[in-house]
């Protein structure tokens, strides 16, 4: 295919997988951005011959100027290049895969320059869906799904005439590593033991969210924009083997659901080449070996990050990114051995128990939300 691909985030691990469809696809990364790791973005710049790569850390961009400077690739720095980069005439889509609330300026940059949204970044729509989905519809882009769960129901809903046919969207969930442990057993669990997913291989942030649950959470609030659906539309389902990566229940009862191998690059080409389907380089499926299929419920008293988010998806306006911005704090101060696996959620419900909620939150109001969040995370 002939697209021209902008990613946000290339060097984390939808970045990488993201550039593995492009060269399997035949199409063309026009522009490559990361924080502060030069000597990947260097690499993969000398792969891909990008029209620009930033670094979003002025030390390192300079640092990768002077070693790209035998080549025809610009190079720019810190927020403004990466908004440079979202919204370049060249590319025709973007891949937004920057963690976190960094997303959201560059998302409605990509949105506003009119490009395909490939996203990635859950964040955007957690912190600020209507403000988003309004400004995706005002100028005309387009936003497919790339986290597995919400390609799957992307995918199941393609025959769908009229939402009022949905009966439930069900988001699976691996259940992460302390599926079925109690309270008292996570009391003590370490960084290292909450860094190993059973089924996927992803950044140190979502890994741990995925260890509590917050992950499914924010997934959660992201389908609720995403596809018009209220809170109790969505249901979680654990599934521990992630095979089937979302379900869409109607109101005959008829069940959709999408299957594929745990390899993320399938939804990433599905949302570069929707609405066709092209041989790419995704893991086949391979059905009479895969085993048996099991399910069960997650529980809420235990991993309650996945409360706390169902909470801020029925409060609305600012909740989402009091919750979201409380968590990326709280998780960093546990990655950086701070604080306990538990106190994760403790310090997210205590932000949101002490910053006020604004019910139709301006841009501005979305941030100061999701700093004060940080501040009472402490």
């Amino acid at each position: 295919m002939s697209r021209k691909i902008a990613i946000l985030g290339s060097t984390g691990s939808i970045g990488r997988q993201s550039l593995d469809v492009i060269a399997a696809c035949g199409m063309e990364a026009v522009a490559l951005t990361a924080h502060a790791s030069t000597d990947l973005l260097e690499e993969q710049a000398r792969r891909f011959h990008p029209r620009l790569a930033v670094m979003t850390d002025p030390v390192a961009a300079a640092d990768l100027k002077v070693r790209l400077a035998d080549t025809d690739v610009t190079v720019l720095s810190g927020p403004e290049g990466l908004l440079e980069a979202a919204s370049l005439p060249e590319a025709d889509t973007v891949i937004t895969a920057i963690v976190g609330i960094a997303g959201l300026r560059p998302t409605l940059a990509a949105i506003r320059a009119k490009k395909r949204i490939a996203l990635a970044n859950k964040e955007t729509l957690v912190c600020a869906g209507p403000l988003v989905l309004a400004e995706a519809k005002r100028w005309g882009a387009e936003i497919v799904p790339v986290d597995s769960e919400h390609s799957a129901l992307f995918q199941c809903l393609q025959a769908n005439r009229d939402r009022g046919e949905v009966k439930r969207l069900i988001l699976t969930c691996s259940g992460g590593p302390f599926y079925g442990r109690t309270a008292d057993e996570l009391r003590c669990v370490t960084r290292a033991q909450a860094l190993h997913n059973p089924n996927w291989s992803m950044g140190a942030k979502i890994t741990i969210d995925s260890a509590t649950l917050m992950n499914k959470g924010l997934e959660f609030i992201e389908a609720m924009h995403l596809y018009g659906m209220p809170p109790e539309k969505i249901s979680i389902l654990i599934h521990r083997e992630s095979i089937i990566h979302s379900l869409v229940e109607y109101c005959d009862n008829a069940v959709l659901a999408q299957l594929g191998a745990p390899d993320m690059r399938l939804p990433i080409q599905y949302a570069l080449t929707w609405p066709r389907r092209v041989p790419g380089p995704a893991d086949p499926l391979d059905l009479w070996h895969c085993g048996s299929l099991t399910f069960g419920s997650p529980d809420e008293s235990v991993f309650r990050c996945l409360a706390l988010a169902k909470q801020a998806a029925r409060i609305g306006g600012t909740a989402g990114a009091i919750l979201n911005g409380a968590n990326e704090a709280a998780v960093a101060l546990f990655l950086d051995d701070r604080i306990r696996f538990l106190e994760i959620a403790d310090r997210v419900e205590q932000a949101m128990s002490v910053v006020p909620v604004i019910p139709e939150p301006d841009l501005d109001e979305i941030l100061e939300a999701d700093q004060a969040a940080r501040r009472a995370v402490g």
